[in-house]
């Protein structure tokens, strides 16, 4: 008789952080460890991005930019399914989420709940770094035993919390002033 493959869960237990990760939350570390159990390649963003990196750190969901191939798509996907993830938004969205996930390449954000643990998954748009992008900047920090991850660099880090906060990437705008304009401005 064949057997349904089980896909790793979610571990309620507290998970060890290594040494200089103490501050980092047990919920983001076990949600790293079960994404990596379930064979999902990935580039750390957000909040937890922050924090291993050593800045402030709001406390905040684990956000990730998954590899953009359609069978990390399909592993991530089942790896919800089988942690019966639910979306966090509301209305049409809220339906749509699992069943597009791999929409999550054409720029859109998909943010995820299962238990207590929280997951947000960052598409692509033109705006934003592709995984190929962050992944060459990434640092690989081992969080707990067993347990490395790809960080993105700092100046990612930022550019997704920015994106997260005002819906847009940050421009510089360089203008030239008149003599006119610089002369009353003094």
């Amino acid at each position: 008789m064949l057997r349904k493959r089980r896909h790793p869960q979610i571990d309620m237990r507290p998970a060890q952080p290594a040494q200089g990760y103490e501050h980092l939350a047990g919920e983001s570390i076990a949600v790293l460890t079960w994404l990596q159990a379930n064979q999902v390649e990935f580039v750390l963003v957000g909040p937890v991005a922050e924090a291993v990196r050593g800045g402030a750190g709001s406390a905040g969901p684990v956000a990730i930019v998954p590899a953009p191939y359609r069978r990390n798509y399909e592993r991530l996907s089942r790896a919800l399914d089988a942690a019966n993830a639910r979306p966090r938004q509301n209305g049409a969205e809220a339906a749509r989420a699992k069943a597009g996930l791999d929409q999550a390449a054409r720029g859109q954000r998909w943010q995820f709940r299962t238990g207590i643990h929280f997951l947000d998954v960052e598409g692509r748009s033109n705006e934003t770094p592709g995984y190929q992008e962050l992944l060459y900047e990434a640092g690989r920090f081992e969080l707990a035993a067993g347990l490395s991850v790809d960080v993105a660099s700092p100046e990612d880090i930022e550019h997704y919390a920015h994106v997260r906060r005002t819906g847009s990437s940050p421009e510089l705008r360089i203008t030239r002033g008149t003599k006119q304009q610089l002369e009353h401005s003094s």
